[in-house]
């Protein structure tokens, strides 16, 4: 196991309990006490954990908290995997379609490689690197420009002007947090400008977001929920989330997560 994914699995644990042991990492993660404490060290220079004596505690997340792409794309993965899988099926062959930047629609691109004739639009480093090396080969990408986040989108701007003029079949749109009143959130606020210019480019809006993002608000408002045609989730979705979002969007889509539990990255 790499660094990166030790130190996204201490800081997912951190935040999910409040606080971790070294002694329960190591015996989680296989290493030694001396990698798991430099892993700590790492945390806690970037301003992600505060170490205590034996272990580290949680640092108090905000509406304006964003972590890098690595860190992200090893959380939920096997909810990822499976909300990618049930959200190809809804593409069809031929059509023009949006994908925004993320982890979750990153997994999604990859999921689209058996699908021919697709235009895509995506404002994301990451999605447009996957669509490139596709083995189709009359599929079309388009990067939009723009100004680099942590979470590797393309924002600002020129990515705005860019997505204004286009219309698109489907957008699928990955978010930072989603909840009854807010909606679907982010915590970047320029980021925000510029996915709701590719919203606006769809005909229909797909949003991608495993059941972590429920009740987690960024501080700019995307979409609100009822713009949504499809929410596709995945199977630890708790029960109010469920109510609320069947009665706000068009369609509630469910994936059986647990089914991948065993799959690989």
């Amino acid at each position: 196991m790499l660094a990166r994914q030790r130190q996204a699995i201490i800081l997912e644990e951190a935040r999910r309990t409040g606080a971790v042991r070294v002694s329960d990492l190591v015996e989680r993660l296989g290493v030694s006490d001396m990698t798991v404490r430099r892993d700590l060290d790492v945390l806690a220079s970037r301003g992600l954990v505060e170490k205590v004596y034996g272990g580290a505690t949680s640092v108090a997340s905000h509406s304006t908290d964003e972590p890098g792409f690595e860190a992200k794309s090893v959380r939920q993965l096997e909810h990822k995997q499976a909300i990618a899988a049930v959200a190809a099926g809804l593409v069809r062959p031929g059509t023009a379609i949006g994908i925004s930047a993320g982890t979750t629609t990153w997994t999604f691109a990859r999921a689209l490689d058996a699908i021919p004739g697709l235009t895509i639009v995506t404002n994301s480093i990451r999605v447009a690197d996957v669509l490139r090396d596709s083995s189709q080969p009359d599929r079309t990408v388009v990067l939009t420009g723009g100004v680099r986040t942590p979470s590797d989108a393309l924002v600002g701007p020129i990515a705005v002007q860019s997505l204004r003029s286009l219309h698109l079949d489907l957008v699928f749109l990955g978010v930072h947090g989603m909840a009854d009143g807010p909606g679907f959130t982010t915590p970047n606020l320029t980021e925000s400008e510029t996915d709701r210019a590719l919203v606006e480019a769809g005909r229909r809006l797909v949003v991608l977001a495993d059941h972590t993002k429920w009740g987690t608000v960024g501080i700019s408002t995307i979409a609100e929920l009822a713009e949504a045609s499809v929410v596709v989730s995945d199977d630890e979705l708790p029960d109010d989330a469920r109510r609320i979002l069947s009665e706000h969007v068009g369609e509630l889509m469910i994936a059986p997560a647990t089914r991948h539990s065993g799959a690989g990255e």
